[in-house]
């Protein structure tokens, strides 16, 4: 770890010497983000929606953008806001953030949601469309997270199988990328529907022989009814307020 610490302290920007009779430094634009024709709307969409969690302590999550009816809410993995009901969480996007409160959580399923009274203005969430149905194996998805220290990334993937897990039932597994920081991303099929939210990563028991990154554990979106969500959220409101409460 130490010479991974020594390499990124390599890789930090140094300030150049400012010359003399120079009034202020150049400003260098930020790069244009460069996303290939072959990612489809739903993929952009997801990239989109996705944001970061700030877990305190320098830790993140990640998590997504969802609307339902006027609702704006967070999706994202219990653990990553393991607070109870009514704590609040910085959600984060490029330079825009929010304050949000969880309203909503299953500590077995590893699942929260956090609603978000303030909408985010520069970016677009993506529709409450959950599957009908565990998804298949072989379906197809995407998903995009900040993976440890990283900018957000995008990932592809396939469902490879299902597991069992006391008291949450059927999960399913992945053969996806994951790593720290990823959890609580939630998982999409190529047309946008909602998989699940992504919580785990499989470690080989013996880690000085081999680490698995690409078995990736998902709870299935279907643990969520959004009903109860938006009773919590809708509960001491005045009548009228949300049309989603109606």
């Amino acid at each position: 770890m130490k010479y991974l610490l020594i390499m990124l302290m390599a890789m930090m920007p140094f300030a150049a010497a400012e010359p003399n009779g120079s009034s202020s430094p150049a400003i260098i634009p930020a790069p244009v983000e460069q996303v290939n024709s072959s990612m489809n709307m739903a993929q952009r969409r997801v990239r989109e929606a996705a944001v970061k969690i700030s877990t305190g302590g320098g830790g993140h999550g990640s998590g997504s953008y969802i609307v339902y009816k006027d609702a704006h809410l967070i999706f994202t993995a219990q653990h990553v806001t393991d607070g109870p009901i009514g704590s609040k969480y910085h959600v984060y996007k490029d330079n825009e953030m929010r304050l949000a409160t969880l309203v909503w959580s299953d500590a077995d399923a590893d699942m929260a949601v956090l609603h978000v009274s303030e909408k985010f203005v520069t970016i677009s969430p993506m529709k409450w469309s959950p599957q009908n149905r565990t998804a298949q194996v072989g379906t197809k998805i995407t998903y995009s997270g900040y993976p440890s220290s990283h900018q957000l990334m995008t990932f592809a993937g396939n469902v490879a199988g299902y597991a069992d897990r006391a008291r949450a039932g059927k999960h399913i597994i992945l053969n996806t990328y994951g790593w720290f920081g990823c959890s609580g991303s939630v998982i999409y099929t190529l047309s946008g529907d909602i998989v699940g939210i992504l919580y785990g990563v499989d470690v080989e028991y013996y880690p000085d022989i081999q680490v698995q990154e690409n078995m990736i554990w998902v709870a299935p979106i279907q643990r969520i009814k959004i009903d109860s969500v938006m009773n919590r959220i809708c509960r001491g409101l005045p009548e009228g307020t949300m049309r989603a409460c109606r």
